[in-house]
């Protein structure tokens, strides 16, 4: 019976899974296979079984550390300079999906069984741990929260690589399973020092996304100041990071929190749907009026997934640079309106 597998088991069955499926996607041309392969790896043990397989927290950080260093690597200071004389055209984008998410819990929050805070938590894009985290303090349903938040992320992960591969065939796949690696020396050195500096920042930034924004941002100094000539993260380190990404957002769709929600389960499904066409109509229109190609402002506007967005830019050719600038704005303007939206939505119930 699935209940009665091992820890043992399971890691195997996880492990066996991730391996297979990300030759297979690699063979597909899917960016990042290795991310949606272990994606997939924790979601078939975590359907199949009641055994609680759970990696230790700092893998995750270790995870989220590491495709910081990998997007740091691939960031343009001058591009990101360049992005000023588009401000007006991301600050419409950023106001707009985060508009479409607040819709979204709206229409949520109609159920007789979800209140408002709850339903403008779950479906909020972006900075999922963090509105997780707040969920309980807000008066919000925190499973409900939780299941729903991460249930985004799953979709998006999932739709994503499809989009990127059918719509738009990027002729790039770096970091998936090439093995080719040059300078090895100057390499490690550019992890260590960035994953070492960064770290102990992001212990010093008071933000939920610290432990990716500030390995990032050393990462984007040290690579362009050219100390080290060009570097790149060896692609073993790139697999563990992707691994340990996808791995563990898999495992959070256990039966039981998928249970919690099966009532609202087709509802929830199609409005993310919704938020996720409608945020890609919204990367079209920043394409028309920015010089950015399409599959950059695609992945710059998913609603949500920020380091498999990351990933996915790295591995496709993308404007890196391009799309971690319009994502951060977007997941800092939410960091941001939370406590605003949080008093708000206190007065609303109070009253």
């Amino acid at each position: 019976m699935g209940g009665e597998r091992t820890r043992a088991q399971g890691l195997a069955l996880v492990l066996g899974v991730t391996v297979v499926a990300s030759v297979v996607f690699q063979l597909a041309g899917l960016p990042s296979a290795v991310m949606f392969g272990s994606l997939l790896g924790g979601i078939v043990h975590a359907l199949t079984s009641e055994t609680d397989l759970r990696l230790p927290p700092s893998s995750f950080r270790l995870g989220q550390a590491l495709v910081g260093v990998i997007v740091g690597s691939s960031v343009s200071l001058d591009a990101l300079r360049a992005m000023g004389h588009q401000a007006v055209a991301i600050g419409l984008v950023t106001v707009g999906t985060t508009l479409i998410s607040l819709a979204a819990g709206a229409l949520l929050a109609l159920r007789r069984d979800v209140s408002r805070v709850t339903g403008a938590f779950a479906m909020i894009a972006g900075g999922a741990s963090g509105v997780v985290a707040l969920a309980r303090d807000l008066g919000a349903d925190d499973r409900v929260v939780t299941v729903v938040q991460y249930l985004r992320v799953l979709l998006v992960l999932l739709m994503m690589p499809l989009i990127t591969t059918v719509v738009f065939h990027p002729e790039h796949g770096v970091g998936t399973l090439g093995t080719e690696q040059t300078h090895l020396g100057p390499d490690l050195a550019y992890v260590v020092a960035t994953l070492v500096v960064g770290v102990a920042l992001a212990r010093l930034i008071p933000i939920t996304s610290s432990i990716l924004l500030a390995p990032l941002a050393v990462g984007a100094v040290l690579a362009s100041s050219g100390w080290l000539g060009t570097v790149e993260v060896p692609v073993p380190l790139q697999w563990l990071a992707y691994a340990l990404i996808g791995v563990q957002v898999g495992l959070r769709f256990t039966r039981s929190s998928v249970a919690s929600i099966t009532r609202m389960l087709p509802v929830v499904v199609l409005l993310m749907v919704g938020m996720i066409v409608a945020t890609a109509l919204m990367g079209s229109l920043l394409a028309l009026l920015t010089p950015v190609d399409g599959l950059t402002a695609y992945l710059a506007t998913t609603p949500g997934g920020l380091f498999a967005v990351l990933a996915t830019a790295a591995d496709s050719g993308s404007d890196t640079t391009y799309v971690m600038a319009v994502q951060l704005v977007r997941l800092l303007v939410i960091l941001a309106f939370t406590p605003l939206l949080a008093r708000m939505l206190g007065r609303g119930v109070r009253d």
